[in-house]
C-alpha cells in the first residue's frame, strides 16, 4: 500500500475549526441547492394548480422512506469506513464501502416493486379525491420505478465524504440539483422540443437529476478517493459487515421512517379540515428545508470528523467539533425563525397561495419557526451520538418527537383549538426532543469519550 495511503488524514491533524468549515461548507452549499431545488421544483407544480401541490406533497411520507433507507445504509457505511481509516485499517474500510454499495443495490430493487405495488392504495387512504389521487399516482409510480438513482447518489457522495472529500461530494450534488431545476419547467410545461408531462415530467425532471449526480460521484471515487479502492472482486457481501453497518445505520432508517409515518397521520388529522390545510403542511416542509438543511450539511461534516477522531483516541478534537457545530447551528436556525416570523407572506406567494392558504400559511409559519433553534440544538446532539456509534440513542429521541409527543398532541389541539393550533405540536415536541438529547450526550461523552484522556495519558508516560 502506499505512503499517501498511510499518511495520518487531515480528519486527524487539521485545526478543528478550519477543518469543520472545510468540510463542511461544501456540504451546507449543497443541501442549500438541493433545499433550493425542492422549493423550486414545488413552486413550478403549485403554477398546475393547487390539487397538484397537494398530490406531490402527500407523496412525501413514501418518498421519505426512500430517503430513510438510503440515508440510513449510508451513514452506517460512512460512520464505519472513517472509524476503519482512523485506526488505519485500510482493508476493512474498503470492505464496508463495497458492502453498502451492494445494500443499496438490493434495497432499491425492494423500494421499485414495492411502490409500483402500493402507490394507489397509498393515496386513497389519505383522500377520495380523483384528481389528487390521479396527480399523485402518477408522481409516485415513476419516482418508484426509477428510484436507483437516488440510492447510489447517496452511496457515492457518502464514500467522498467519509475520507474528507466533501469538495467533490458537493460538486456531484449542485450539478443533479441544478440539472432538476433546469429540467422542471422543461418537462412541466412542455417548453421547446420538450413534451408537456404536467406532475409527471416534476418526476422525470428529479430522476434525471439524481442518476447524473450518481454518475458523477462514481468518477469522482475513482478519480481523487486515493483512500478506498473499491473491488467487487476482492471484497464480498460479508454478514459481519452488513451487520455492523446496520448496528449504526438501522436507527437512522428509522428516525427518518419516522417522519414518514408522523407525516401521513400528520396529514390524516389536517385533511379532516380542508385540502388547502395539507397544502400548507407541504410548503412548510419545502420552506424549512432551506433553513436545516445548511445543518444537516454541517452534520455531514461533521459525522466523519467525530468517527475518525474516536477511533484514533483523541477526545479533545471530538468535543471541540461537536460544541462549534452546536453553536454555528443555533446561529443558522436563529436567522431561519427570524425570515419564517416576518416574511411568510413572501414565501408562501412563491407557491401561488390562494386566500385561504395564505391566511392559514402565515399562523402556521410563524407558530412552528419557534422551536427552531431547539431543533438545532437537538439535531447536532443527535448526529453526535450517531456518529459515536450510538445510533439507539438517536432513534429514541426521533422516536419520542414525532410519534409519542408530536402526533398526539398535534391530535388533542385539532379538538381543542382547529387547525391554527395543530402547529403548536412542533415546539412541544422540540422540547421533549431536546432534554432526551442533552441526556444522552452526557451519558456517552462521561462513558466513552473521557476515558480516552487517562488512555492518551498512559500512552504519553
Amino acid at each position: 500500500m502506499s505512503t499517501e495511503v498511510r499518511q495520518e488524514n487531515k480528519m486527524g491533524t487539521m485545526p478543528v475549526g478550519k477543518l469543520l468549515f472545510t468540510m463542511s461548507t461544501p456540504m451546507m452549499i449543497s443541501m442549500l441547492v438541493q433545499a433550493l431545488y425542492n422549493i423550486v421544483d414545488s413552486i413550478f407544480v403549485a403554477m398546475i394548480e393547487e390539487d397538484a401541490l397537494t398530490a406531490v406533497s402527500l407523496a412525501f411520507p413514501i418518498q421519505n422512506l426512500m430517503i430513510a433507507f438510503a440515508t440510513g445504509t449510508a451513514v452506517g457505511m460512512n460512520a464505519l469506513v472513517s472509524r476503519h481509516l482512523g485506526e488505519k485499517d485500510f482493508k476493512r474500510a474498503n470492505q464496508v464501502a463495497v458492502n453498502g454499495i451492494w445494500l443499496m443495490f438490493f434495497t432499491a430493487i425492494l423500494f421499485c416493486v414495492g411502490i409500483s405495488a402500493t402507490t394507489g392504495s397509498f393515496y386513497r387512504l389519505l383522500t377520495d379525491d380523483a384528481k389528487i389521487i390521479a396527480y399523485g399516482t402518477t408522481y409516485l409510480h415513476i419516482i418508484g420505478w426509477l428510484c436507483f438513482g437516488l440510492f447510489f447518489q447517496m452511496t457515492f457522495e457518502k464514500l467522498l465524504q467519509s475520507t474528507g472529500k466533501t469538495f467533490y461530494s458537493m460538486i456531484s450534488q449542485v450539478t443533479g440539483a441544478l440539472i432538476n431545476v433546469i429540467m422542471d419547467p422543461l418537462l412541466i410545461f412542455g417548453v421547446g422540443p420538450f413534451p408537456k408531462m404536467g406532475v409527471a415530467g416534476a418526476a422525470v425532471a428529479t430522476i434525471f437529476g439524481q442518476v447524473i449526480s450518481t454518475v458523477i460521484g462514481v468518477y469522482f471515487n475513482y478519480a481523487h478517493n486515493k483512500e478506498l479502492h473499491l473491488s467487487f472482486r476482492e471484497y464480498k457481501l460479508n454478514r459481519d459487515i452488513v451487520g455492523s453497518i446496520y448496528a449504526i445505520g438501522a436507527p437512522s432508517i428509522v428516525m427518518v421512517a419516522i417522519g414518514s409515518v408522523m407525516n401521513f397521520f400528520f396529514n390524516k388529522i389536517l385533511l379532516v379540515f380542508s385540502s388547502t390545510a395539507a397544502a400548507v403542511f407541504g410548503v412548510y416542509f419545502k420552506l424549512q428545508s432551506f433553513i436545516f438543511m445548511p445543518i444537516f450539511g454541517m452534520n455531514n461534516g461533521m459525522i466523519p470528523i467525530v468517527a475518525y477522531n474516536y477511533g484514533a483516541g483523541k477526545p479533545d478534537r471530538i468535543k471541540r467539533v461537536i460544541f462549534l457545530a452546536g453553536r454555528t447551528a443555533v446561529l443558522i436556525m436563529a436567522v431561519g425563525t427570524f425570515l419564517f416570523m416576518v416574511f411568510p407572506e413572501f414565501f408562501l406567494g412563491l407557491f401561488s397561495a390562494s386566500a385561504d392558504m395564505m391566511a392559514m400559511g402565515v399562523v402556521a409559519l410563524r407558530i412552528i419557526s419557534v422551536h427552531f433553534v431547539i431543533a438545532g440544538v437537538s439535531i447536532i446532539c443527535s448526529s453526535s451520538l450517531q456518529a459515536l456509534g450510538h445510533g439507539f440513542f438517536s432513534m429514541v429521541m426521533s422516536l419520542v418527537r414525532q410519534l409519542i409527543v408530536l402526533l398526539p398532541a398535534a391530535y388533542v389541539l385539532a379538538q381543542l383549538g382547529g387547525v391554527n393550533m395543530v402547529w403548536w405540536a412542533f415546539p412541544i415536541a422540540e422540547v421533549v426532543s431536546l432534554t432526551l438529547a442533552l441526556i444522552f450526550l452526557r451519558r456517552v461523552m462521561r462513558a466513552e469519550i473521557d476515558p480516552l484522556y487517562l488512555q492518551q495519558a498512559a500512552e504519553e508516560v
